[in-house]
């Protein structure tokens, strides 16, 4: 027997048309490519994105088609992640941080056919064309436009905003396109659908998750074009939570200037662009008013417990850690304190917060080791496994089979220890984990220690082989201006939060470490730097 419900699908369409019907007055301000601010609101939004998605028509994208961008978080942006899939295509977002042979091979995998860029990237644009042929080319911004593209606007011009080309009711129907961060191997695309990226939003409006309702104003530091800004364009909208996009302006200074002026009341970005902003918070202490600012989220890499405590406890900002993957559309945890810790001590409290926390609701997570599936006792360590309506099922093209298991599991290569209450914490990576002497070591636990010294300003560890041990951990350490420890101090510091034998055997000091085009770290390259140099 079926329940007696009706039946509505679970679209991009559904939160367009709720943005302009009852949060038709929230505002979405956009910084431009000379600083300049633009301000909209979500009833601008609608009609501009069905006018694209007749403009795509028009032009003969066809449905189901890739089209790709290569724009900053910025309004047009916006608009094409509503009105690509608004005509029945998928909206692909590509990162202009990488390489254009990288970009050329995305892009070619993913068959694009069209491709959205900005005019301060129109240079990029050709070195991918040079990759890769598109149909159609289309310019959001002043300046010349290259050969055979047309202006954003003229695209817009002859669409009907009135009645979206396509009837939009399948929620099964892929409607966007991300790819992995290939620090292992070629990117791998997943491809999303409608069902997922609402499912997705919805969870992250729950007050246990990011918490975002109307009243709050929105800064997505985290890039549009990586992993569709962690979901936050397709909540604010919903919501009717003000959405404040920073362009291609991700410097401290900039940042600042909007999370002060505009009452920033939520936002969310990688490690690196907040350990920025928190130099510069420390340099000027009382010369910003962030007193707006309920909660900065934290995700993309693993948040340094120093880095929570220094927000917190030098300038009153809190610090809300999330974990999650490409695959994932991409939030999977969330660390916020349970209530029966509510009252424990502030250290023990923020050694909790400082993990990745308890699986967001409908993803399930189990992890496993060689002997089979690891006990949540919080020490055990084994590869965490996720499954859910928001989690991939498979990668495009059929890539990365391996990555899935016979009973419908993603691997996710993270390495972690689960705690009774189903509480995260990732120890390492597969392939960074430092396996000396039939024992495992965490990258992590180091790398967040050696952070936490008033020395440090960044640290990455490694392994390295070694005869004896198999491997070794090497930490590339880059020091704050000032300081100078010897390696041994540092060693003496670590020294009393790990036993001997995970100490690293050395210690180089670098000038910076190596990052990804999402800024996490790219230690295949100090492998290759260090792994066979001997050392002093």
């Amino acid at each position: 027997m079926q329940g007696l419900m009706m039946h509505g699908a679970l679209t991009l369409g559904a939160i367009l048309d709720r943005a302009e019907r009852i949060n038709a007055r929230g505002a979405v301000v956009s910084r431009g490519s000379d600083r300049s601010l633009h301000r909209s609101t979500y009833g601008d939004l609608a009609p501009r994105a069905r006018r694209l998605a007749a403009g795509l028509r028009d032009l003969g994208v066809p449905e189901g088609a890739r089209v790709a961008t290569l724009m900053w978080n910025q309004r047009e942006h916006l608009e094409a992640y509503y009105g690509v899939p608004a005509r029945g295509a998928v909206v692909h977002t590509l990162n202009p941080r990488l390489s254009p042979a990288e970009l050329g091979h995305i892009a070619a995998h993913a068959e694009d056919e069209a491709i959205i860029a900005d005019a301060s990237l129109v240079e990029v644009l050709q070195r991918i064309r040079a990759e890769r042929e598109f149909r159609h080319v289309i310019v959001v911004g002043d300046g010349d436009l290259p050969p055979g593209a047309i202006a954003y606007e003229e695209a817009l011009a002859t669409g009907d905003p009135g009645l979206p080309p396509v009837a939009q009711d399948d929620e099964l129907a892929a409607a966007a396109l991300c790819y992995t961060s290939g620090t292992t191997g070629h990117p791998k695309g997943v491809l999303y659908s409608h069902r997922s990226l609402v499912l997705h939003a919805m969870g992250l409006a729950m007050a246990d998750s990011f918490g975002i309702r109307e009243a709050d104003t929105v800064l997505p530091v985290v890039p549009m074009f990586h992993v569709n800004a962690w979901g936050l364009p397709f909540t604010c909208p919903m919501t009717g939570a003000q959405l404040v996009l920073p362009g291609r302006f991700l410097d401290p200074e900039s940042l600042l200037e909007l999370l002060v002026g505009e009452r920033v009341t939520f936002t969310a970005g990688v490690p690196t662009v907040w350990l920025a902003l928190l130099e510069r918070l420390d340099q000027e202490p009382d010369a910003h008013d962030l007193s707006a600012l309920r909660c900065m989220l934290v995700g993309g890499s693993a948040a340094p417990k120093g880095l929570i405590e220094a927000f917190e406890r030098r300038h009153g900002l809190h610090v809300l850690q999330g974990w999650g993957m490409t695959e994932m559309c991409p939030v999977g945890s969330i660390g916020r304190l349970p209530r029966a810790m509510a009252d424990a001590p502030a250290e023990e409290r923020l050694a909790y917060r400082a993990r990745q926390g308890q699986p967001v609701p409908l993803v399930e997570i189990r992890a496993r080791h060689e002997d089979g599936f690891v006990p949540w006792d919080g020490v055990t360590m084994g590869e965490l496994e996720v499954r859910g309506p928001t989690v991939a099922a498979a990668y495009m093209g059929g890539d990365g089979a391996d990555r899935f298991t016979a009973d419908g599991w993603f691997r996710t290569g993270d390495i972690v220890t689960i705690d009774p209450t189903g509480c995260i914490e990732i120890t390492d990576r597969e392939k960074d984990l430092i396996k000396s002497g039939g024992e495992w070591i965490s990258s992590v636990a180091l790398e967040n220690a050696l952070m936490a010294l008033p020395a440090v300003a960044e640290a990455a560890v490694i392994a390295i082989p070694d005869p004896k041990w198999q491997e070794r951990p090497l930490a590339c350490v880059v020091l704050r201006p000032g300081h100078g420890p010897t390696p041994d101090e540092l060693r003496e510091r670590l020294a009393g939060a790990f036993p001997s034998w995970w100490l690293p055997d050395r210690v180089e000091f670098v000038e910076e470490i190596p990052r990804t085009a999402t800024g996490k770290f790219k230690k295949s390259v100090l492998r290759d730097r260090f792994a066979g140099n001997p050392g002093t």
